[in-house]
């Protein structure tokens, strides 16, 4: 069976609010790719709801994660910002949290949201209710949920860390440790190894109509979803359908030399139950069919179909185009899930 390939049209885009089809819609993920899955998101639904990693300890994150043991406000804060309407309200107010600080002194490189985010936790004692405080402040389009309440730490084995002992395979710990790692990652898990997750997160995922899940940093930003128990038995639980979109292109570090199909390789290995409903691509990431064939078998394997569509920036920079994205999602919505009106 070959990829599905269409030219992606705009005007589903522009037409779905209107016609009131509104799907329920949850995206996993963490950092830019998570921000890019939103920014699309946000323009066919009005029902949606972002379940954010919390295992990054670098940056302003890191620091305000160890000073005052917080979870790492960073990502939550660009999904916030993602959310942001194209209003002068809403992007005036993503460039205030996106904000970072330039001092010789201890506020430099700060961002903005993560210290107000953190405020209102400290304030509130409620890190779902704080979120959605800041949520109505901004006037973002949709809601923001950590997909667990205790802060978490990445682990990796790696195989080459050291490049002086190329075949020695070590722990390495810390998500921004991981990310730049020049070695190979085998695979992932998080301290604590059981950590409870969201009960709103949880909720969203099995009253869901469809789960995004990537694109985005492969071990530290996507599979960390799949290692919350709770989690991942909603999500094999759910009767929502289930769309992974990959990414433009391998990561320097963390999946540097990946194909496309061994991004599925990988994930299938940490979450041999879960089963997905579709496999989203670039299509000039698979030139061609003979070159796509890996990657539609290793889609069936998770019980996927290949869509490929063009949803890279024209500029030819490696970030996904908004509107070309939320032309790919919309299409697979309605060629793979319900048909409008939704629910």
């Amino acid at each position: 069976m070959r990829p599905y390939r269409r030219r992606a049209s705009t005007l589903s885009v522009r037409t779905l609010r209107r016609r009131g089809a509104q799907p329920k819609v949850v995206a996993l993920g963490g950092g830019m790719g998570l921000s890019a899955s939103l920014a699309a998101l946000r323009r066919i639904t009005g029902d949606l709801t972002a379940v954010v990693t919390v295992a990054d300890d670098g940056g302003s994150s890191g620091r305000l994660r160890e000073e005052l043991g917080v979870l790492p406000p960073g990502d939550l804060r660009k999904a916030l910002a993602a959310l942001c309407g194209d209003d002068d309200w809403g992007q005036t107010w993503a460039r205030v949290i996106q904000h970072r600080f330039q001092s010789q002194g201890e506020m430099h490189g700060h961002a903005v949201g993560n210290l107000l985010i953190v405020a209102l936790w400290e304030q509130l004692g409620d890190p779902v209710q704080a979120l959605d405080l800041v949520g109505r402040l901004l006037g973002a389009q949709g809601r923001v949920l950590p997909m667990s309440a205790v802060p978490l730490e990445l682990r990796a084995l790696v195989k080459g860390h050291d490049p002086a002992r190329p075949d020695d395979v070590d722990t390495v710990r810390g998500q921004a440790t991981v990310a730049l790692t020049p070695g190979e990652v085998q695979s992932v898990h998080l301290v604590p190894n059981d950590p409870p997750a969201v009960p709103e997160a949880v909720a969203a995922v099995l009253d869901a109509d469809w789960v995004v899940l990537g694109p985005g940093s492969w071990f530290s930003s996507v599979i960390p979803h799949l290692l919350v128990p709770e989690l991942l038995d909603a999500l094999v639980e759910t009767k929502a359908r289930k769309v992974l979109s990959l990414n433009l292109a391998p990561q320097p570090g963390e999946t540097e030399g990946f194909s496309p199909q061994r991004h599925l390789e990988v994930l299938g290995r940490h979450a041999p139950k879960l089963a997905l409903d579709v496999v989203l691509a670039d299509e000039a990431a698979v030139p061609d069919a003979t070159a796509g064939e890996p990657l539609v078998d290793a889609a069936k394997r998770l019980g996927a179909a290949l869509e490929l569509a063009p949803v890279a920036r024209p500029d030819g920079a490696p970030k996904h185009d908004p509107e070309l994205l939320a032309a790919a999602y919309d299409r697979i919505f309605r060629m793979h899930g319900r048909i409008g009106p939704w629910r």
